[in-house]
């Protein structure tokens, strides 16, 4: 492991549990730090959407008292494998809890609930801009993957 993804300082295990309406502001302040803002009542829309739905799931991490971390799964069929695949689709730790072991928490948490799933394998996509995220993934076990194509349909 590079010693630039080895803990900083002692960060005690987060407890892990999956998001309610009651994290709205924290989800909402935790996806404008990743680059994505959104309002209080944007945040509580998609965590019930998350919740009302069987194939996904969103894990907040609460540390020191405070939430500081998520991480948000998409279970879907792959069909070339022909099974189920995990993707990842939001990862993001606190600044304030960076360099302390949480995303790697988060990753094993992932790992777990995609396991339990059935998933045969779990993935992720990042911005190609975020190069320290993508040494981080690797030192963490992921490999590069395929190249992906995006055609925006709309303003998202």
């Amino acid at each position: 492991m590079s010693s630039h993804f080895a803990p900083r300082g002692p960060l005690p295990d987060a407890d892990l549990r999956s998001a309610s309406l009651i994290d709205a502001d924290d989800v909402a302040e935790l996806l404008g730090e990743m680059g994505y803002p959104c309002e209080i009542e944007e945040a509580a829309e998609r965590i019930a959407a998350i919740a009302g739905n069987d194939r996904q799931a969103l894990v907040v991490a609460r540390c020191e008292g405070r939430v500081c971390g998520l991480v948000a799964l998409d279970f879907m069929y792959y069909l070339p494998l022909g099974t189920t695949t995990c993707r990842i689709t939001a990862l993001v730790v606190t600044s304030h809890a960076q360099g302390r072991g949480l995303g790697r928490q988060l990753l094993r948490e992932a790992e777990l609930r995609a396991r339990a799933a059935g998933a045969a394998r779990l993935e992720l996509s990042s911005g190609s801009q975020r190069t320290e995220a993508h040494a981080f993934y690797r030192a963490c076990g992921y490999g590069d993957g395929t190249v992906r194509f995006i055609k925006r349909l709309g303003d998202a």
